[in-house]
């Protein structure tokens, strides 16, 4: 489906990215993965295979942003296909919230994202698709989540504002909306020790009306079918992947 096609992965090293990134890899595209920690990066370009381009970066610097694209200009040289999927959380009472924290997560899910959109476009002509990666608590925030709450919620303000913007190029823009998803986001999430995240796992499938928390593929089927020709009429629109968390009464 996606053969001779350039596809970017930014978080392309972890849970939903590496998913996608394999996803879009099995379906013959040439695939760029982006993340922060080396280690990380090897094993998931391991993992990938097909000559994947692993690329190493900081993407809540601006800097790092337009080194990395620079990057997959010189081993791409055009993009199809962008998901924007670098994110990070923190789970913290919000009086106890500080401007380094605020700081951190804006950084990365919101600015890096914007930013990645803008030094990713010179590669994509007509007929490209950029999926943000939000989450339900852009909807409905949890108490603790204040912060990743309102990153999220500007995503899909910003999917909207981008679609508009580009739909004149041929370019689509939507939002993947994830829910609770067995991922190692929640072990690296300030305020979340290693070895109490089973058990918000256990929280998060007992309030999905399906019952369980979903699985990395299970979003990454959402981003391929936003990425495909199959979604060509559709822009601007938030595809939620949460096991009923949103639209269940």
């Amino acid at each position: 489906m996606f053969a001779g096609k350039q596809v970017v992965v930014v978080g392309g090293n972890s849970g939903i990215g590496l998913a996608t990134a394999r996803a879009f890899a099995r379906e013959g595209a040439q695939v760029a993965i982006i993340g922060r920690n080396q280690a990380t990066l090897d094993t998931a370009a391991a993992a990938i295979g097909g000559g994947v381009v692993a690329i190493r970066a900081d993407m809540s610097s601006l800097p790092a942003i337009a080194g990395a694209m620079e990057q997959v200009r010189e081993a791409l040289g055009s993009v199809d296909v962008l998901f924007a999927n670098a994110g990070t959380g923190a789970m913290m009472p919000f009086e106890e919230v500080t401007e380094a924290l605020w700081d951190s997560i804006m950084n990365i899910n919101l600015k890096g994202s914007y930013f990645t959109v803008q030094k990713c476009l010179p590669m994509m002509g007509e007929g490209g698709a950029i999926i943000l990666c939000g989450s339900v608590s852009g909807f409905r925030s949890w108490p603790g989540a204040s912060i990743y709450a309102a990153s999220k919620a500007a995503l899909n303000s910003i999917g909207k504002s981008l679609a508009g913007e580009l739909v004149g190029r041929g370019i689509r823009v939507n939002v993947v909306v994830p829910g609770g998803i067995d991922t190692p986001i929640m072990t690296r999430t300030a305020g979340v020790p290693a070895d109490a995240a089973g058990a918000v796992f256990d929280q998060m499938a007992a309030g999905t009306p399906m019952k369980r928390i979903g699985r990395p593929e299970e979003v990454a089927d959402a981003v391929l079918f936003l990425a495909s020709d199959r979604a060509s009429y559709i822009t601007a629109t938030e595809l939620i992947v949460d096991g009923g968390v949103l639209g269940a009464t």
